[in-house]
This record gives C-alpha cells, sequence and structure tokens, in this order.
C-alpha cells in the first residue's frame, strides 16, 4: 500500500488493478490489521465506477 496517505490507510486503500475481477480499471480493497497498522488485509474488489 505504498503510497497512500494516512487517512487512506486509516479507512481502507483502494488501489487500482489491471488484473482483478473487474479488469484494468478495477479497485482492490484492503484495510490495516489493527494489531499490525503496518499490514494489510484484502477485502474484496470493486468495479471502477464505485470507486
Amino acid at each position: 500500500m505504498t503510497g497512500c496517505t494516512r487517512s487512506e490507510l486509516e479507512n481502507g486503500a483502494r488501489l487500482i488493478t489491471e488484473i482483478g475481477a473487474y479488469g484494468p480499471g478495477g479497485r482492490v480493497l484492503y484495510a490495516t490489521r489493527p494489531a499490525d497498522p503496518h499490514r494489510g488485509d484484502w477485502g474484496g474488489e470493486i468495479p471502477d465506477r464505485l470507486a
């Protein structure tokens, strides 16, 4: 989650992906772990029109 702001990391990052379930431009959702804020857990994918 390099390049994300502190707010994005605290609220969950939506990273652009080219190979996700929704194809190029889709977003992959990550949330930081409460016990380890330096690590993120995958939370799902959304199409770019919902990002």
